[in-house]
């Protein structure tokens, strides 16, 4: 039972600190507002993907393998959602330069929405409940399992994502820096949306 368990941990961590759509934007937010600002983004992120998680162990992610045209609203929406954050990151200037970026910084909502939106998420979850099932004897024991461990894991990764792009924002020291490292990251968080397709 214990090496499920740390099979499982090792998954979630693999899984979550992994480059994609929530690990940009977490880099972004860190580079734009700092890390105790990006808080809220992260928290949310970290709650969507718990939540999933402990979805998929109760067995509400078949949903989406049973309603198609579910999935694909999903796809739509998601796509939409990444490529206005993309937009937004990669118009930005300096932080405080009162360019053509966000002047806060996205919400726990934000943060929420951006997983809840994701099929790959969902995949993900639903792949690692199926996986891990022998972790627990009723569904609601392992939603508990893998909520925890998806939620705790996606913090520490973003975490250090964020801290990544607090460490980029010291180093840059002119405007054309800034609008260099958000046009590359607005084109990251663009780029994770093939993954959706793909998948």
């Amino acid at each position: 039972m214990s090496e499920t368990l740390y099979s499982l941990i090792l998954f979630a961590i693999v899984a979550t600190v992994t480059p994609g759509g929530a690990t940009t934007l977490a880099t972004a937010s860190g580079a734009q507002f700092g890390f105790r600002r990006s808080v809220p983004l992260m928290a949310g992120i970290a709650a969507a993907l718990a939540a999933l998680a402990a979805a998929a162990a109760t067995g509400l992610a078949a949903l989406l393998q049973t309603l198609p045209v579910l999935e694909l609203g999903m796809k739509l929406v998601g796509t939409s959602y990444l490529l206005w954050l993309a937009y937004r990151i990669a118009r930005a200037g300096a932080p405080q330069s009162g360019g053509g970026g966000r002047t806060a910084p996205i919400g726990f909502s934000g943060g929420f929405a951006l997983l809840m939106v994701n099929p790959k998420g969902w995949a993900m979850a639903f792949g690692a409940a199926a996986s891990f099932a022998a972790l627990a004897a009723s569904p609601l024991d392992l939603a508990l399992i893998m909520g925890s461990t998806f939620g705790l894991a996606a913090i520490l990764s973003l975490a250090l994502w964020c801290a990544g792009g607090v460490v980029l924002a010291r180093t840059l020291r002119t405007e054309w820096q800034w609008r260099v490292l958000n046009g590359v990251l607005g084109l990251l968080l663009a780029a994770s949306i093939v993954q959706l397709w793909l998948d």
